[in-house]
């Protein structure tokens, strides 16, 4: 008996669902930070063993649109309510649950699709706060099963894979035993890359980014990578190159070792920095950059 199904993860902004992502397929696919929103896209992690493959997806965080960009987000995540065999609910043990979280839960809810609510963060709550919070979820979603984890210390993540193989439904294999993501080395080399404008830059600077790789070249020894970062107003610009192109060079350094660490190989990496005025809102300009209108 082989078992195979799509797993969806869902939840709020920040609450850890690249973190669980990451830890149930053993592989950095999804990039996490501490800032919300890291995800824009929905990213896939295939975990294979002989009789089984879970194809899991990351998802953005649930929220109110407020442009295009995180419009094109929200779709991502209606598609992930369509298509799933289990859904992964993703919750923490601080986060309140908003209008739009809501709204979510009602259609999780409605969906009659096998949901497991995971509930994540829990060395930062007491055993007490952490009993009160699964009677919660078990009131909000009464047919979900409830799983008390921490992804950042790895606790009670092989027992969620666990209640997953057990619930996935046989059928054969979607995708061949040896790929590991639908996704390609450009756009994981984009994400780095955007995930070191996360860390080091505050305020609307990291959400009015995106990440285009003109040039990708593989040789024996090294890759070599041209990309442009794209900003929403000419006085971003000048934050992202900094004084004498300072912060530039520091983003790009961190990504070029990040990039060598995730493709075990030297990387040649440049970084140019263009004005895409106000592309979060531009359709035309999201469909250039991937994203579905």
């Amino acid at each position: 008996m082989h078992k195979s199904g799509f797993v969806n993860i869902i939840g709020n902004p920040n609450v850890g669902k690249s973190t669980i992502m990451n830890a149930l397929v053993g592989e950095r696919l999804s990039i996490i930070t501490s800032k919300a929103q890291t995800t824009r896209h929905r990213i896939m992690g295939i975990v294979n063993g002989d009789d089984f493959q879970i194809v899991y997806s990351d998802t953005p965080g649930i929220l109110k649109p407020n442009y295009k960009l995180q419009e094109s987000m929200m779709k991502f995540v209606s598609g992930a309510l369509k298509d799933a065999d289990i859904l992964l609910y993703v919750t923490d043990t601080v986060e309140k649950v908003d209008a739009a979280s809501a709204e979510v839960l009602a259609k999780v809810a409605a969906s009659g699709i096998r949901t497991i609510v995971a509930v994540n963060k829990i060395d930062l709550t007491t055993p007490e706060e952490l009993e009160r919070l699964v009677a919660e979820w078990q009131e909000r979603l009464p047919k979900a099963d409830i799983v008390a984890v921490s992804a950042k210390e790895n606790f009670n993540v092989g027992a969620l894979f666990d209640l997953i193989l057990k619930y996935l439904p046989e059928g054969e294999a979607f995708y061949s035993k040896d790929v590991l993501t639908d996704k390609t080395m450009r756009f994981f080399a984009s994400e780095i890359i955007r995930e070191k404008i996360l860390l080091n830059y505050s305020k609307e600077i990291p959400y009015s980014v995106e990440i285009v790789i003109e040039e990708y070249k593989e040789e024996p020894k090294i890759d070599r990578i041209s990309a442009v970062i794209y900003v929403a107003r000419d006085s971003q610009k000048g934050i992202i190159i900094g004084h004498k192109g300072e912060m530039l060079k520091k983003v790009g350094t961190s990504a070029r070792i990040e990039l060598e660490k995730f493709l075990d190989k030297k990387v040649f990496l440049q970084l140019h920095v263009k004005v895409s005025d106000n592309w979060r809102d531009n359709e035309r300009r999201l469909k250039e950059f991937g994203y579905e209108m």
